[in-house]
């Protein structure tokens, strides 16, 4: 009875089993880093080559959006390894050890989301906040000086990191669907990315695109209100359905199959 209870599957053992493989892979630290450095780096450099009037700005992107340029690209990043964490799995065969560890399936998909979104918004708000910075510290006199307490700042850089983790664990939800990595970032590419160009070229598409991850990810990072831009919560709330939407289908699939 005492064996018995000390090896029962409990949410917090599942939790520590995904937190320890996401960091036995070398690929979650570089993919990471890059994350971070990328930002910086681009931020950086935005920051430092910047002067009023020199026609890099149009005006209305504010000064969030516009110190953390970069992270449009780490977001590729982040929704590479969100697919990564999960359909490397099926492409090792791990998952089958995996599975009969914790019979019950759903617990798995629900701490892999759970941990790999938990480390990308860590990683991603301290990068913001660095970010953010750094390249205000070359933004002095401009216009698109900023400081943290301005009206916006701190929650546009907080709703930037969650948001891309949130799309983060949309691209998890992905590929352990589709069970492969190709598949899962090709879904990616296709669904969050390309998708809602193509509403948006459709009539009254554009009221449509607004609810689309990535336009919410926008509104998240706004300091003010924009035209075609949600609220700053309904945007919050209309990632996390899409969030539960993609996770849903995943779990629904997760348990239908025989692995």
């Amino acid at each position: 009875m005492t064996a018995t209870v000390a090896y029962r599957v409990t949410p917090v053992r599942v939790l520590r089993s995904e937190w320890a493989k996401l960091w036995s892979v070398r690929s979650t630290g570089i993919a990471l880093g890059a994350t971070a450095l990328l930002t910086v780096a681009i931020g950086a450099v935005v920051g430092a080559n910047y002067s009023s009037g020199n026609g890099d700005g149009d005006g209305t992107t504010g000064p969030v959006q516009f110190t953390l340029l970069g992270i449009q690209f780490s977001q590729l990043i982040v929704a590479v390894l969100g697919v990564m964490v999960a359909a490397g799995e099926y492409s090792t065969g791990t998952i089958r050890a995996t599975l009969t560890a914790v019979p019950r399936r759903l617990p798995v998909l629900w701490a892999k989301a759970a941990v790999f979104g938990a480390v990308a918004f860590a990683t991603l708000l301290a990068t913001a906040f660095a970010t953010f910075a750094i390249s205000q510290s070359f933004l002095n006199g401009t216009d698109q000086e900023a400081t943290l307490t301005d009206p916006g700042i701190a929650r546009a850089l907080v709703g930037a990191a969650a948001g891309i983790a949130l799309i983060g664990v949309i691209s998890l939800a992905l590929g352990a669907a589709l069970r492969g990595v190709p598949a899962g970032i090709g879904a990616y590419i296709g669904g969050v990315l390309l998708l809602p160009e193509v509403v948006g070229a459709l009539p009254f598409g554009e009221d449509a695109v607004a609810y689309f991850p990535s336009r919410t990810l926008e509104a998240l990072m706004a300091t003010g209100s924009e035209a075609g831009l949600l609220a700053p919560g309904t945007a919050f709330l209309a990632l996390c359905t899409w969030v539960a939407v993609a996770l849903g289908a995943a779990g629904l699939l997760l348990r239908r199959r025989d692995v």
